[in-house]
């Protein structure tokens, strides 16, 4: 008998939980709810990157204090309350500059990990 290996949790980097989120919304036209939230980066990262709830709603509620995302009380698709989120004009922004940094970054760790 094969033994599977343990699953090891991924974690994100610091900060790339805002980015991901603001790149969520910005790709979907429709505002989301925090679910569809985790779910689309669940599913866009082909299941590699999953988002608990205690690191979502901090996370949206900080993007909402600084004026990233807002957010308005809607009747979900089973008829229950849900807070959906769009981007902002500042979090359009805002979401320029991390994805800038994002990739300076990115590039550096390729350059250490990777052989010339």
């Amino acid at each position: 008998m094969v033994k599977s290996k343990p699953e090891r949790k991924k974690e994100l980097l610091p900060g790339t939980l805002e980015m991901l989120i603001l790149k969520s919304l910005d790709r979907n036209t429709e505002p989301m709810h925090g679910y569809g939230i985790a779910l689309y980066i669940k599913q866009i990262s082909c299941d590699v990157l999953r988002v608990e709830e205690g690191s979502l709603y901090p996370a949206l509620q900080r993007l909402a204090i600084k004026g990233l995302i807002k957010g308005e009380w809607r009747d979900s698709d089973t008829g229950r309350r849900a807070r959906y989120y769009k981007l902002t004009s500042a979090g359009k922004k805002q979401l320029a500059e991390e994805l800038e940094s994002f990739d300076l970054m990115l590039e550096a760790i390729l350059r250490v990990v990777q052989p010339a």
